[in-house]
């Protein structure tokens, strides 16, 4: 079976909108052919204020967001994406610098790529998003303690009330209470977050933690939900109330 033929049957043979938010004309251009033989369909912004239009009108399945935009910047934008959606955002940086991708991840977004790249690793980085976030049909809820996951429609919720998690966010918090009371090393999550992609020793996966225990208003003295063992990795603690 082909990459495209993959990538239709995970979305039920229905094509994957995807929001490009980028002033490069040539690569829109580009991207908008190469991805639709993938059955991707891009929808293309030039700038922040019309990306953001789009988001609301098209409700796409995942949004490439470049960093160097006219007027306001990619970080600006994807502050603005997460006031309103828990939608995927991938970050496009010119410079594929290290600060450049720990601010990306810190304000919300779920992967990164340096420009230049080759249309087929974004082609890729997509479908990877996207089986992070592929429905299923049966035992989708899982709890744990005040913590209730829903997988069916992504959502989460501590004591009744949603936590606004980005994608990332669900699937490593997903990842934890499947594997309660086992200790993950960084290497195990790194794997398990995006098939290898990450590295394990990335300043990036601690930014994931950082974000993820200031959401939950977890203590890392204290811990509810998550402990760093030093040297071996992280266990998900406390009593888990159903296995959904």
């Amino acid at each position: 079976m082909e990459f495209g033929d993959i990538l239709s049957a995970k979305r039920g043979i229905m094509k994957t909108n995807v929001l490009l938010i980028d002033d490069d004309n040539e690569l829109a251009e580009l991207l908008t052919e190469y991805l639709a033989r993938f059955d991707i369909q891009l929808s293309v912004a030039d700038n922040g204020e019309e990306g953001l239009k789009l988001l609301r009108q098209s409700q796409p399945h995942c949004v490439l967001l470049d960093v160097m935009l006219p007027r306001a910047d990619g970080f600006v934008i994807c502050q603005e994406i997460r006031k309103i959606s828990d939608i995927p955002v991938i970050m496009l940086t010119a410079r594929g610098e290290l600060a450049d991708r720990i601010v990306g991840l810190e304000l919300g977004a779920d992967d990164y790529l340096p420009k230049p790249f080759e249309p087929r690793e974004l082609a890729a980085r997509i479908q990877a998003m996207l089986r992070r976030i592929k429905l299923v049909s049966d035992g989708n809820i899982l709890r744990h303690g005040d913590l209730e996951l829903d997988t069916l429609h992504h959502t989460a919720t501590r004591n009744g009330e949603k936590l606004y998690l980005t994608t990332l966010e669900f699937d490593a918090l997903v990842i934890f209470v499947r594997h309660h009371g086992v200790t993950l090393s960084r290497d195990m999550l790194a794997d398990l977050l995006s098939d290898g992609d990450w590295e394990s020793s990335s300043r990036s996966l601690d930014v994931l933690i950082s974000r993820l225990r200031q959401k939950l208003g977890d203590d890392p003295q204290s811990s509810k939900y998550l402990k760093t063992l030093r040297g071996h990795g992280y266990l998900f603690v406390g009593i888990k109330t159903d296995a959904g």
